[in-house]
């Protein structure tokens, strides 16, 4: 089953993008960054999304991200469906903090349950239809509006949405051009997808072949 091991966010100051994710989120492995002078402006079509337990972790890991340079997009709030914030970090990338509870449950913590990266794609049914031919698995799938590939513990989760949608979700405005600064990296062959975004044999693949 092909799957997302890890992300690369391309920027033109890795070092300050390495600080930054580690300040405030504490990541590690599964977000990597690397130079890059692409232009790009605007919306860039993803969204990188930390799902957590409960509100108190949101609040804690949206106030790291702004205290180390982030831009608040969404403050923390709650909606019908949960608990969550958005904030575009100083590389440019936008991130959504998120959690189905409504109500803090136990201890505050700033533990991390999954990575998700959601890609605002122009059509959904036939960006599923892609991925399904590239060997990823559907988890579940919402018509034309939402869905979510099946993925290996520890891996990155992938879902698609529509990219005005996406873009609404994170608060922003849908206009985008150049470069997604973002590449993928897989447990299979690279390829290109519909949308542009490159899917790239991940480094540690290459490493144990």
């Amino acid at each position: 089953m092909t799957s997302i091991a890890h992300v690369t966010l391309e920027t033109p100051d890795p070092a300050a993008a390495e600080a930054f994710y580690a300040a405030a989120f504490g990541l590690d492995g599964q977000i990597r960054v690397r130079a890059s002078d692409e232009p790009t402006s605007g919306f860039r079509g993803y969204t990188l999304s930390l799902v957590v337990a409960q509100p108190s972790t949101v609040d804690s890991l949206t106030q790291s991200a702004i205290a180390n340079g982030a831009t608040e997009l969404k403050a923390p709030e709650k909606s019908f469906w949960g608990y969550g914030s958005a904030v575009q970090a100083p590389d440019g990338a936008i991130w959504t903090i998120a959690s189905s509870s409504k109500k803090d449950t136990a201890p505050a913590n700033r533990d991390i349950d999954d990575v998700v990266l959601l890609l605002g794609v122009d059509d959904v049914k036939a960006s599923k239809q892609f991925y399904v031919e590239q060997g990823l698995a559907v988890r579940r799938s919402f018509g034309s509006k939402y869905v979510e590939f099946e993925s290996p513990e520890g891996h990155i989760k992938l879902a698609l949405y529509g990219r005005r949608a996406l873009a609404k979700d994170a608060g922003v405005p849908i206009d985008g051009t150049g470069s997604h600064r973002i590449i993928l990296g897989i447990d299979a062959e690279p390829f290109t997808d519909p949308d542009g975004f490159a899917w790239e044999a991940s480094s540690d693949r290459a490493r144990s072949a």
